[in-house]
């Protein structure tokens, strides 16, 4: 008996007629499908590296509402909204490639190509590789050949270097301008602050929004950011006025230096327990209510999400700011930390921040505050005795 007359062959196993012919498009069909998505990724990196090109030319275009600080290209957000929650990189460096971008306040990063898309609401990426090649004036036929040329290689500006420089050159800061700017904001035990230096006259780079004739350099708190390892990456830069009680009057009073992204500021010797947040004088203000805690201060939200977490971590707290920004890294910490087994507790301020809180009730009433939102081992560890 052939077995096309098995009497147990069932009718669903029969072939459907022609399906020797249909399966031949199918294949050809997924072929095709796959040559142009790789065709399409490929085009999408032409289009990326030559807007990465013409980075400073496409932020004016699409983003006029912002405006120029140093290497970066400050804005409020995708849409163009005036602020400085958005940052987007002008020049190649050690930090990364012109083009990048992220939005401290959301998260979202990419490169250009993402931006446009965001930007001009297009619905998919081929509708914003069309408008990027509109407004870099290039047939596709032009775009292949130009980026088919050998790159010129940028320089890589050493700015993690520049900021170890700028440490060494600074001093400590006990008797200095720093100090009593940090107990202008009530913080007075400055005396472990190794972070921390105090330079004399340190350079600034006026922005459009600064006034014109203001002065190029100002006395400066500098603090150094570190990998894990304790090696400096990067300094942030927080000018003074003169008198010692408030940051300088200019558009940009507090900037950052080198490779920050993962790097904090340092302060105390991490024990499997580590208190993060966003700001330096936050993190200064749970300091002087409680001596003993290891704190690492980021440099924005963003960084704080991405912030690097020493090794045996056992228990993370996060000191939040009461802003989109801040819960917006607290959720970040939160899926990072519980995918690897660590527990992490918020820290919350009875007003904006725990600065404001210790100006207001002082370190004791701060002290028993955080006592309250300490795991109860901790607050045996690190409460008073």
């Amino acid at each position: 008996m052939r077995a096309d007359d098995h009497p147990f062959r069932r009718p669903y196993f029969d072939e459907p007629p022609g399906w020797s012919d249909i399966l031949p498009d199918l294949a050809n069909q997924e072929n095709e499908r796959r040559c142009l998505m790789r065709r399409t990724t490929s085009l999408a990196a032409m289009v990326s590296q030559q807007l990465s090109r013409n980075a400073l030319a496409a932020c004016r275009h699409y983003l006029p509402a912002g405006r120029r600080e140093g290497r970066y290209w400050m804005v409020g957000n995708v849409a163009g909204d005036p602020g400085r929650s958005l940052y987007v990189r002008l020049i190649d460096s050690d930090r990364g490639r012109a083009g990048n971008w992220v939005d401290a306040a959301t998260g979202e990063h990419g490169d250009l190509l993402d931006l446009i898309r965001l930007n001009q609401q297009c619905s998919s990426i081929a509708d914003a590789m069309r408008e990027a090649r509109h407004f870099l004036g290039m047939s596709l036929h032009n775009l292949e050949t130009i980026s088919a040329r050998p790159p010129v290689p940028a320089q890589r500006l050493s700015s993690s270097a520049a900021a170890r420089r700028l440490f060494a050159a600074s001093h400590p800061i006990v008797g200095t301008l720093v100090a009593r700017y940090l107990e202008s904001r009530g913080i007075r035990q400055t005396s472990d602050l190794d972070a921390l230096r105090f330079h004399p006259r340190c350079l600034y780079r006026p922005s459009p929004d600064d006034k014109t004739g203001i002065a190029r350099a100002y006395p400066a708190l500098i603090c150094a950011v570190t990998d894990d390892g304790g090696q400096q990456t990067g300094a942030q830069r927080t000018w003074l006025d003169p008198s010692g009680t408030a940051k300088a009057t200019v558009a940009s009073p507090r900037r950052s230096l080198g490779q920050i992204a993962g790097h904090a500021i340092r302060i105390g010797t991490p024990d499997g327990i580590l208190v993060a947040g966003e700001g330096l004088e936050t993190m200064l203000s749970l300091r002087e209510a409680l001596p003993g805690l290891p704190v690492q201060a980021a440099t924005s939200a963003t960084h704080l999400a991405a912030m690097s977490l020493p090794a045996r971590t056992v228990r993370l707290y996060v000191a939040r700011d009461r802003d989109p920004a801040g819960d917006a890294a607290f959720a970040a910490l939160t899926n990072r930390t519980q995918s690897v087994g660590i527990e992490i507790l918020p820290l919350v301020p009875r007003l904006g921040d725990f600065n404001e809180d210790l100006v207001a009730g002082g370190p004791l009433e701060l002290a028993k505050r955080l006592l309250g939102q300490l795991h109860p081992d901790d607050a045996r560890r690190f409460g008073p005795t």
